[in-house]
């Protein structure tokens, strides 16, 4: 196949990716989008294929690995619960932070495979390209193990935190900029191993400090590094293909990542260095007496929403742990039939990941229409008879607003506090992801709901 021909079908996939992640912006067009993507790396692929210079045996090894890699995502995809997605997406981010560690490796090593030069003779923006390429490929590879380890629950969520830390981040950020300068000057192997070694470092020392209320915005910016690594690996590869779609991932990673930063009131800077979030409570609720909750069961739930003239469904990550999406949604239909105003609202970090609780309702085939973002809805919770939250601790805490000592402290949350009634689904009183206490239980307006967020919402149905 042509140099031409391959960078035509390159940039008709580019285009696809474009549509799709254009698509993916909307609920509406979401199916679509992915649509797009799939039709865009099918076609990425296939030339790729058709551009193996030694067919006979390239071809071979290439299919091979394909078919064993493709098999094994395809057998986790199907299994994985959407529960578990966040905790999947860090870690296919680690791979392909690693694929762009070992493809820089093999042009280091053979510089002559990809027309880069020879050993030693390297061409100089080659060189470059490919170190930036293994620094944020290494750094990818194990952030991205350190956030699967703390949202898997194997390595505490906790922020893990040390004195000088962020000034060894800052001393070994110079470091490796150091480096990437003698390797490029020098050209001796020790540099690049050393270089590779420093950045897998990094990326544990970037991601340890952060706390579990923060992961989201940790898994958006881990998005973004990957893509950037592949897209300085496209440069090395010289691959429009992968140039473009490392380009689009890293773009839109970081631009999500700002959204949810502003959305959390957090600083972007801070999270491209580490350690936000790192304030520790645990001192502030130790002895912290208890107070009285009003405990509620599902025939008083039912009542209150059945006599309520709108309802305002906030779901959570107890609702995923729960899987009670379709339960939910039955229970909303009930509500409707009896002339009730139902909508959800949606925390732009609800969840461990980016749009976790818009796909989860999706799944559950709730109308878009009725689905609302924390801006469009958070002035309607004062006209709201009854909230509903079903799992949201964090992203509904009143401490949020009130105490400058909490961790959260400036994050914009769903005003649920001013509903007339809120029906609060919890397991127990234990703290949310944050491991902070939240006021909202001890509020007068506030019935605790104690159970399966799933058993509860179907015994309320059962009610109504």
């Amino acid at each position: 196949m042509s140099a031409n021909i391959l960078a035509v079908f390159y940039l008709i996939s580019g285009i696809l990716f474009i549509l799709a992640l254009r698509g993916l912006s909307s609920p509406e067009t979401s199916r679509q989008g992915n649509f797009f993507g799939i039709i865009g790396m099918a076609i990425a692929i296939g030339v790729t294929f058709l551009s193996i210079g030694n067919f006979s045996t390239g071809f071979a090894y290439v299919l091979g690995f394909l078919l064993i890699g493709g098999s094994i995502g395809a057998f986790i995809a199907y299994k994985i619960p959407m529960t578990a997605m966040p905790e999947l997406v860090a870690g296919f981010h680690s791979l392909v932070g690693l694929a762009a560690v070992f493809v820089a490796i093999s042009a280091f090593l053979n510089p002559e495979v990809f027309n880069l030069g020879s050993p030693g003779n390297i061409k100089i923006a080659s060189l470059i390209e490919m170190s930036l390429g293994a620094a944020i490929g290494a750094i990818t590879f194990t952030g991205s193990i350190i956030a699967f380890l703390k949202l898997r629950g194997i390595m505490s969520g906790s922020p893990i935190t040390f004195f000088g830390q962020h000034y060894l981040n800052l001393t070994l950020g110079v470091a490796l900029v150091g480096l990437i300068f003698y390797l490029c000057k020098t050209q001796i192997d020790t540099w690049f191993w050393t270089l590779i070694l420093l950045s897998f470092l990094i990326g544990v020392l970037l991601i340890i400090p952060i706390g579990g209320a923060d992961m989201p915005v940790v898994i958006s910016m881990l998005n973004s590094y990957s893509g950037w690594a592949a897209a300085g690996i496209g440069f090395t590869l010289e691959n429009t293909a992968l140039i473009i779609t490392g380009a689009l991932v890293g773009s839109s990673g970081a631009i999500l990542s700002y959204i949810m930063c502003k959305g959390m009131n957090r600083s972007f800077f801070n999270v491209i260095l580490g350690g936000f979030g790192a304030t520790d409570q645990s001192s502030n609720e130790k002895g912290k007496e208890q107070k009285p909750v009003k405990n509620g069961n599902a025939e008083d739930a039912a009542f209150l929403m059945k006599n309520a003239s709108s309802v305002i469904i906030v779901p959570g990550y107890g609702m995923a742990v729960a899987q009670a999406q379709h339960a939910l949604r039955e229970m909303v239909d009930a509500l409707k039939k009896n002339g009730v105003k139902v909508t959800y609202a949606i925390h732009p970090v609800a969840g461990r990941m980016p749009g976790h609780m818009n796909v989860l309702l999706a799944e559950a085939n709730v109308p878009y229409d009725e689905v609302f973002e924390l801006e469009e809805i958070n002035n309607d919770f004062a006209n709201c008879d009854v909230a509903y939250v079903i799992g949201a601790n964090d992203v509904t805490n009143p401490v949020a607003k009130t105490d400058p000592q909490s961790p959260i402290f400036g994050m914009p949350i769903l005003d649920v506090e001013k509903s007339k009634s809120v029906l609060f689904v919890k397991r127990s009183l234990s703290p949310g992801y944050a491991g902070i206490d939240n006021d909202l239980f001890y509020r007068d307006n506030t019935l605790m709901l104690f159970a399966d967020a799933k058993k509860m919402t179907e015994d309320i149905i059962k009610s109504l």
